[in-house]
């Protein structure tokens, strides 16, 4: 059990960089004021079952929550890992809710992380799976995280019951290499998947043609799969959705998905609405566009992950990143990366003709223990 002093916060915002941070650091953390004037107080149903994942996957550590799940004090213990884990996600978040967290950990675990989880695969609310397969994972091998890095949706759950399922693998590392990820370059190619689940197959037809019908506009090299879940592949409620990851000549990629809004099909007749599948198809090209036009290495969603794997880096030479206009989630990051590592980026605005600023490091020098370094 750590020594350390506990730092502390008000509030349910962030809660998840917050466990992340702590266990990686080995602050203990107290968090008071979690939704306290709300008709419901306290943790959701999807932040206690977070906490329950990060006791799965660490030795040691220790819970305290009070009876009305206002406060919760948390003091971090050894990751350790491990494979044949399973974990049942609420249908209130998507899945990916846990895998971004679950992925800032993995890969300083003491043996390589191997889970089962069980839930909602695509949701309007978080990151779609598509998209943590097709933009987020990539995205680590950039940081000399690749080797064993596996990820299978093996069925898909849409909202409200869920019913989806993937496994995802991640390897240990000895430490975190600084990296330089400035060269934005031009896109080259869109690619992406639209997937039905429960409903007709010509669902995915007609979101790809609309999607494609934006796109062409500005590169002809535009190409969007299909998936069409059948059987027992199918999880427990219709739906429908796309995912599109751009990829530009310095091999950086930009994300962006939709997921259709069933419940209120048929009651809108707005062409951006997502209670049909070509607004659905419209929506997420609209997007991409968008993240393409804030220039920066990496999208929005991605930031905070890039800025936290930069802290951990070793500290023989620092790490930069080029970004667009930061999130409140990379905002607040880089103060959390403040208080929990000791870490303070450097920020300045790039010279060029983009709207970007240059963030730069010296890691905290993070080593896995696990490893041997020698």
């Amino acid at each position: 059990m750590s020594t350390a002093s506990a730092l502390r916060y008000q509030g349910s915002n962030f809660l998840r960089q917050r466990l992340v941070l702590a266990t990686v650091s080995g602050r203990p953390v107290v968090i008071t004021d979690i939704r306290s004037k709300d008709e419901e107080p306290g943790l959701r149903d999807y932040e206690a079952s977070f906490v329950r994942l990060l006791d799965k996957l660490c030795d040691g550590s220790d819970v305290v929550i009070n009876e009305t799940g206002t406060t919760l004090r948390y003091t971090p213990g050894q990751i350790i890992g491990g494979g044949g884990l399973v974990h049942s996600c609420p249908p209130s978040r998507c899945i990916t809710y846990f895998l971004e967290a679950l992925l800032l950990l993995a890969p300083l675990a003491k043996q390589p992380v191997t889970i089962r989880l069980k839930g909602v695969t695509n949701s309007s609310q978080d990151m779609t799976c598509d998209t943590f397969r097709t933009a987020t994972l990539p995205l680590l091998e950039k940081f000399g995280i690749s080797e064993g890095l596996t990820f299978k949706i093996v069925k898909r759950g849409a909202p409200p019951e869920g019913g989806g399922e993937v496994v995802f693998g991640c390897p240990i590392i000895k430490a975190i290499q600084p990296v330089e990820l400035l060269n934005e370059g031009k896109v080259k190619r869109v690619r992406g998947v639209a997937y039905t689940t429960k409903v007709s197959p010509q669902f995915s037809a007609r979101m790809v043609d609309t999607a494609r019908g934006i796109l062409n506009d500005f590169l002809p090299d535009v190409w969007v799969y299909t998936d069409h879940s059948k059987g027992a592949a199918c999880g427990n409620s219709p739906g429908y959705g796309i995912s599109l990851v751009a990829e530009t000549i310095s091999r950086s990629l930009k994300s962006s998905d939709a997921c259709a809004d069933i419940d209120q099909a048929g009651g809108g007749g707005d062409e951006d609405s997502l209670d049909n599948p070509e607004g659905v198809g419209r929506a997420a090209a609209k997007r991409l566009l968008a993240e393409i036009n804030l220039d920066g290495v990496v999208d929005t969603s991605h930031q905070a992950l890039v800025l936290y794997f930069l802290s951990l880096g070793e500290e023989h030479a620092p790490g930069r990143v080029r970004l667009s206009r930061l999130s409140p989630a990379a905002a607040q990051m880089l103060r959390h990366i403040r208080d929990f590592l000791g870490v303070i980026f450097s920020i300045r605005e790039d010279q060029g003709d983009g709207e970007t600023v240059v963030l730069s490091c010296v890691g905290a020098g993070i080593k896995n223990t696990a490893r041997r370094t020698f």
